[in-house]
């Protein structure tokens, strides 16, 4: 892992006047820019040659010769021929040379080696570096870990297969599609076992990835994914926000729920079995007699990254939960970075930050907001890693 102290000796060479924000150009760049943008910040978008349009055309940024800004929120689209490249020596220069702050999100992590972003991209990210791995189930200190330290509930694990005896949902990787999701839910070992050759025999999933899967019990109930924000900058106010909350398009389950009862009876093998690929996501609020429970469970999950993951997250992280009959919490996923919902909330914000910062205010304005406070301040160190 690259030295803290590195990063923040890195970041003191900067140009605080033009500090940029830079991304890779997928997951919640829109939001990330485009809350940029509103606080006077540049934004420089790292894209994959094929996929840029929607960065380099549609939603590039215009400006008048004084520099406001017109339409738009891309300032500076660098195409690679993969998102990868950023590591590459010349490209990290560069952004050390332009006083960038990169914004960690998901496709970063996802196309970048995670061992790559942790030991050799020497380019100061706003977050938390060291706690980007926990996302993985497969860590040994995977965010199941993190949450049990911190006393917090997720759904139950049953380790073998074939003590499965209610609604579970067995989580793995889709085989060919790399960075979805290859889950199917089962109520029995049989049904586990004729599910998952089904699933096999379609090259949805694979038997090697099948047997490191995590089973879970399945929590019946509405998801609720919480964006929160921790500011280590905050003196006088809570350190902790919650900025928004959102939910999943997931197909093609989606489709299915969307089906009569009989029309879903008469699907055949390979439609039979919904996916559970991410492909949009929409706003909601909450019960605010429940507001209580949500924030303690942030507070605990700040605490407990304080206590092994120093210095502890660092701006956005994202709840994801479900939601009981007897109306408990049960957190199944955990993003230690802005979450993957939030362009949900760009440009108009969300109930919830909106109301605490009496204007719109996104994860991705957030996160700016935050930028900018710390160059105000001279205190750029304090929210990098």
């Amino acid at each position: 892992m690259i030295d803290r102290k590195a990063v923040q000796d890195i970041v003191k060479e900067y140009n605080y006047k033009d500090t940029k924000l830079g991304m890779i150009a997928s997951h919640s760049a829109l939001d990330t820019c485009d809350g940029a943008v509103e606080e006077g910040f540049r934004t420089v978008a790292f894209c994959q040659k094929g996929r840029d349009r929607t960065y380099s055309h549609y939603f590039r940024s215009q400006r008048d010769t004084a520099g406001n800004l017109l339409r738009g929120m891309v300032d500076e689209p660098v195409v690679l021929d993969r998102f990868r490249d950023v590591l590459e020596e010349k490209w990290q220069s560069w952004m050390r040379d332009n006083s960038l702050i990169m914004v960690p999100n998901r496709s970063f992590t996802s196309y970048v080696k995670m061992e790559e972003i942790e030991d050799d991209f020497h380019v100061p990210l706003i977050g938390s570096r060291n706690m980007l791995r926990s996302e993985e189930r497969e860590e040994q200190q995977s965010y199941y870990w993190l949450l049990e330290k911190a006393g917090l509930p997720f759904p139950e694990r049953i380790d073998d297969p074939t003590k499965i005896d209610e609604l579970t949902i067995v989580k793995l990787h889709h085989k060919q599609k790399k960075l979805e999701r290859g889950f199917f839910t089962c109520s029995s070992y049989e049904e586990y076992q004729e599910r998952s050759e089904k699933l096999i025999s379609q090259n949805v999933i694979d038997r090697e990835t099948l047997g490191t899967a995590r089973i879970e019990k399945y929590v019946i109930g509405p998801v609720f994914n919480f964006d929160f924000f921790y500011s280590p900058l905050e003196e006088e106010m809570s350190n902790v926000e919650l900025l928004g909350v959102d939910w999943r398009f997931e197909t093609s389950l989606d489709g299915h729920v969307r089906l009569p009862a009989p029309q879903q009876m008469t699907l055949n093998d390979k439609q039979m079995l919904p996916e559970y690929t991410v492909c949009g996501h929409n706003s909601a609020t909450l019960r605010e007699s429940l507001l209580e429970k949500v924030f303690d469970m942030a507070e605990k999950f700040v605490e407990a990254s304080k206590a092994h993951y120093d210095p502890g997250i660092i701006g956005p992280f994202c709840l994801q939960t479900c939601v009981d009959k007897d109306l408990n919490f049960y957190i199944y996923d955990v993003a230690p970075r802005i979450g993957g919902g939030t362009n949900v909330h760009m440009w108009v914000g969300h109930p919830y930050g909106n109301a605490l910062w009496r204007k719109p205010v996104s994860t991705g304005r957030r996160l700016a907001m935050e930028l900018r406070r710390a160059v105000d301040e001279e205190r750029l160190e304090d929210i990098v890693t």
